[in-house]
């Protein structure tokens, strides 16, 4: 069973969908317990950092979150916010905390002539090629919507960086842990075919 974390913030229709084209019969869920039953888990997130963190506290599913992920190392894909919640902190809010899984803080886009705030649209990311997340794409072009981007303190983890005037994470890997600052359920063919790796690869 592939939980998909329901906590008030992300388009979770959006990721069920993509799960579902690809044959997948996805739960949306708050439940402690379905994440202790789940497969996979999924973590999405669209909003600002701040009351994804707060609502995500809310609903007291961090501490099974940690136990699933971090314990029992089952596997986890974050999207978008998702990805930035595993860090220590965002300059979003100035002293909002994230779960502090990765060192490092979340960070804003410096706008400029050429370049606007948000990132919005599609774009290419540098990846390793031997690396599982991308395996059988012809290209790695995905679809990104965000004014925040994070910094970690240790890079070893970086799978992939995209370039928006600084280049930045567009994926972390750490194990059975994987996090994309785009979003798949919005990247079409290649989208389908990285929650496809995820699945299958994790």
């Amino acid at each position: 069973m592939i939980a998909i974390v329901d906590y008030g913030m992300g388009n979770l229709r959006s990721v069920a969908k993509a799960l579902e084209a690809i044959g997948e019969e996805p739960r949306i869920t708050a439940s402690a317990d379905d994440l202790r039953h789940a497969s996979h888990i999924i973590l999405p997130g669209v909003g600002a950092f701040g009351q994804c963190a707060a609502n995500l506290r809310a609903t007291g599913l961090i501490d099974a979150l940690s136990e699933e992920v971090r314990d029992r190392r089952k596997p986890f894909l974050g999207i978008c916010v998702g990805m930035q919640l595993l860090f220590e902190g965002s300059d979003e809010g100035g002293t909002d905390r994230g779960l502090g899984w990765f060192a490092g803080m979340v960070r804003r886009f410096d706008p400029a002539p050429d370049r606007k705030v948000p990132h919005m649209g599609w774009n290419d990311v540098e990846a390793a090629s031997d690396a599982p997340m991308f395996t059988g794409m012809r290209n790695r072009v995905f679809y990104f919507v965000h004014s925040y981007f994070v910094d970690p303190t240790d890079h070893a983890g970086v799978t992939a960086t995209c370039d928006y005037g600084v280049a930045f994470p567009a994926a972390i890997t750490a194990g059975n842990i994987w996090a994309v600052q785009f979003h798949p359920e919005k990247s079409q063919q290649n989208g389908l075919k990285l929650l496809r790796n995820f699945l299958a690869r994790v």
